[in-house]
């Protein structure tokens, strides 16, 4: 196991990648409708749905490639596997990590995100959607 792999990890195959790719790309499409819409809180909430779908692309990718993801309580382990995975590692742990910093604002904090900030979000997200569709094929 190399040093990113280690912290709590599982076996995740081909199949179950293929999942988390659905959801990914589910969350994904949902986020995108939802910053569509012309209501303040529409950003923070497409921004959650990336968040889900960041990690859910994360998974997916970790399983296609080194056939196991992360299972510990900090999302941050998750990019740091990605970045052992070749050729846009490094590109997809940054836009992971990005999608995470906006975890809290997003998830949990009685603020509203700005529609540059949801946009943001949407852009990371589709960086590891579409790596995950490319891993996963």
């Amino acid at each position: 196991m190399s040093p990113r792999m280690s912290g709590r990890t599982e076996a995740f195959g081909r199949a179950q990648a293929r999942t988390r790719l659905l959801q990914a790309e589910k969350f994904g499409e949902v986020a995108d409708l939802v910053l569509g819409e012309e209501v303040d809180t529409a950003p923070g909430v497409a921004a959650a749905l990336c968040v889900l779908a960041g990690i859910a692309a994360a998974d997916a990718v970790c399983g296609a490639v080194l056939g196991r993801r992360s299972r510990g309580q900090d999302h941050r382990q998750a990019a740091d596997m990605l970045r052992d995975v070749a050729p846009d590692g490094a590109r997809m742990a940054k836009a992971l990590r990005d999608l995470l910093d906006l975890k809290d604002a997003s998830h949990y904090a009685p603020v509203l995100l700005s529609r540059r900030q949801g946009q943001a979000a949407l852009r990371r997200a589709q960086i590891l959607i579409t790596a995950a569709a490319r891993h996963v094929q």
